[in-house]
């Protein structure tokens, strides 16, 4: 393992042990599923907004898709991780604040983002919260992006009863085995006015 895959480790350790709900993970994302979480985005997306980025395995993933850095903003709640986005990815936006509260935030002036990439440990937080999150990503999101979520968990991590109530819909994108643990990825979008579910 190499200094700056040992450094991740470590980071995301401390972050289980000190914010066990905020990170619900034992370890950074592996390639394979970053390479699965991109696969649908490259840089006719535009904007691209990542929720939870943690150490930044996807931002780097979202490079090599075309994305460029500048055209992203990084929100990431947690202090040490914001600490080595900021130096690691100099040209994104970084707001280090809830994803719950991006409508607070007045930095998107009307441009809106192609795509969200979410890498928020949905399972542990509460059903409001999960609504808020949803409802303030779908706000900056363009009308035809996605927002894009994987979870360890057997099924999409959104309830039913959040999707009816935001109008959105579940699409299972692919499995990934080579993940520490196996995780699943989920496309969300807006339902068409004749979609019920």
């Amino acid at each position: 393992m190499n200094n700056i895959a040992m450094l991740d480790v470590l980071l995301f350790l401390r972050a289980l042990i000190f914010h066990p709900f905020r990170v619900a993970a034992i370890a950074p994302s592996g390639t394979a599923l970053a390479e699965l979480i991109t696969r649908e985005i490259s840089s006719t997306c535009g904007a691209v907004l990542e929720l939870g980025p943690g150490t930044g395995v996807f931002t780097r993933a979202l490079l090599t898709r075309g994305v460029r850095e500048e055209d992203m903003t990084l929100v990431e709640n947690d202090a040490d991780f914001s600490e080595l986005l900021k130096k690691r990815f100099p040209k994104a936006r970084l707001l280090p604040i809830d994803a719950a509260r991006l409508d607070r935030t007045h930095l998107f002036a009307g441009v809106p983002i192609g795509a969200v990439i979410s890498g928020l440990p949905l399972l542990s937080m509460a059903p409001k919260h999960v609504l808020a999150i949803l409802a303030r990503a779908f706000d900056v999101l363009r009308h035809c992006g996605a927002f894009y979520q994987f979870t360890y968990g057997p099924r999409c991590p959104i309830s039913r009863r959040v999707l009816d109530r935001l109008g959105l819909k579940a699409m299972y994108v692919g499995r990934v085995y080579l993940n520490i643990p196996p995780a699943a990825v989920y496309r969300i979008t807006k339902r068409t006015p004749f979609q019920t579910h």
